[in-house]
């Protein structure tokens, strides 16, 4: 029965994942049109949050970094370098892009950093280590006469 419940959970998990893609996307095409999305990976490791998005052929002042209370925004524009006469094929997209990612952990944001090499951005965002609290254990007091 254990692996069953177990099973269940997982399920919903990965439903309600599903289900906050979905909406995300919506919201996300709502605010911002014809913008592109590039390819954006959310990893997570022992020290920190990791956000790597693949936006190669960009200078790094063509990019913009931004924490908003619990999301990380990466936007820019991707310019099309030479001219053309026609298009026979076009899979690389060129224009504004959007990237808004959900930060739910608790993250060091003043120790943020963004990378940009090899067509990655990276952004490296450290955890804040678990609020320890101390806990006490009642002290017995000697009673005398």
């Amino acid at each position: 029965m254990e692996d069953f419940e177990r099973a269940l959970e997982r399920f919903e998990s990965q439903m309600e994942r599903l289900l906050q893609d979905i909406l995300t996307r919506q919201r996300w095409l709502v605010r911002h049109g014809n913008a592109w999305r590039p390819p954006t990976d959310v990893y997570e490791t022992d020290e920190a949050v990791v956000v790597r998005v693949e936006i190669a052929g960009l200078k790094p002042e063509d990019v913009l970094v931004a924490l908003h209370d619990r999301w990380l925004v990466i936007s820019g524009y991707r310019h099309d370098p030479t001219p053309k006469v026609a298009y026979h094929q076009l899979e690389i997209h060129y224009g504004e892009f959007h990237v808004e990612v959900h930060l739910p952990w608790a993250l060091d944001a003043d120790s943020a950093q963004a990378v940009y090499r090899d067509g990655f951005l990276m952004v490296y965002l450290p955890k804040k280590p678990p609020l320890t609290i101390p806990v006490r254990t009642p002290r017995r007091l000697q009673v005398t006469k």
